[in-house]
């Protein structure tokens, strides 16, 4: 199994990962996280980590939380990927601000993702306000990957981060104004689109609110201003996770298995 894992062919690796998951034996866990922090293939990596959601939390989250603090940035956001991959919500005090700033993109893009899926929801209003505003300190960071990655992250808040968006859409950068006014516009028309939102923000930073609305545009009058309104999912086909130039065939495997995310990442 451990020779599988690391195979020179990726096809073979996928299939022993399934294998590792299907298995579900302890002894692979020390394996399975090594390999999640070296494996360069997409797929590969996500059923490393569904292999470790068969295992028993209790023996599988103490070691990923060793991984949170490697110096391997793909380490560090694979690990991420799999506490969302887990779920348990006891875990959400391991994300801390430094990994939601981390300095490499798919590091912090993970880190958004599963900040905003562990998140205390309802009982701890102020966990999800204090994550909004850490988010949207992240706002115009990227390029557009990253930036839809975070649009995303924060619209999957929900209205909680209208306070925050609007505040940000005034600010004298114009790249964090138009990434705000973006996604403000996303949260409010989600049908409009990342780079059309984008587009519409930056004519509205450009010209002022005043101006770009008395000129008229294709896109909701909401794109003019970063108010409030109701919150929606922004771009459902978009990915979070950089493509791959190659996608081995993948055998059956159960739905949760793979994720188009993250990368991390998801």
């Amino acid at each position: 199994m451990v020779n599988a894992l690391s195979a020179e062919d990726p096809s073979v690796r996928l299939q022993a990962a399934l294998t590792a998951g299907s298995m579900a034996d302890p002894a692979l866990l020390e394996t399975l996280v090594e390999r999640c922090a070296v494996e360069p293939d997409f797929f590969v990596r996500d059923m490393l980590s569904w292999a470790l959601t068969r295992l028993s939390p209790q023996i599988t989250l103490p070691r990923i939380r060793q991984e949170l603090d490697s110096e391997r940035p793909q380490a560090r956001s694979q690990a991420l990927h799999t506490l969302s991959k887990i779920g348990d919500r006891s875990t959400w005090a391991w994300i801390t601000r430094d990994m939601l700033r981390d300095p490499d993109d798919e590091v912090a893009r993970t880190a958004w993702r599963v900040a905003v899926v562990l998140v205390p929801r309802d009982a701890d209003e102020d966990a999800e306000k204090e994550l909004a505003d850490e988010l949207v300190r992240q706002l115009g960071r990227g390029d557009r990957s990253v930036q839809l990655s975070l649009s995303r992250a924060l619209t999957d808040l929900g209205d909680v981060i209208g306070p925050a968006l609007e505040k940000a859409a005034q600010s004298s950068d114009p790249a964090v104004a138009a990434h705000a006014r973006a996604t403000e516009l996303l949260r409010q028309t989600p049908e409009t689109g990342f780079d059309a939102a984008v587009e519409e923000a930056k004519r509205v930073v450009a010209l002022g609110p005043e101006r770009a609305s008395a000129a008229g545009s294709p896109a909701p009058a909401a794109a003019a201003s970063a108010g409030t309104g109701t919150s929606k999912t922004v771009e459902p086909a978009e990915s979070t996770e950089p493509a791959e130039s190659t996608e081995p065939a993948k055998p059956t495997e159960p739905a949760e298995a793979v994720e188009t995310s993250e990368t991390a990442h998801c």
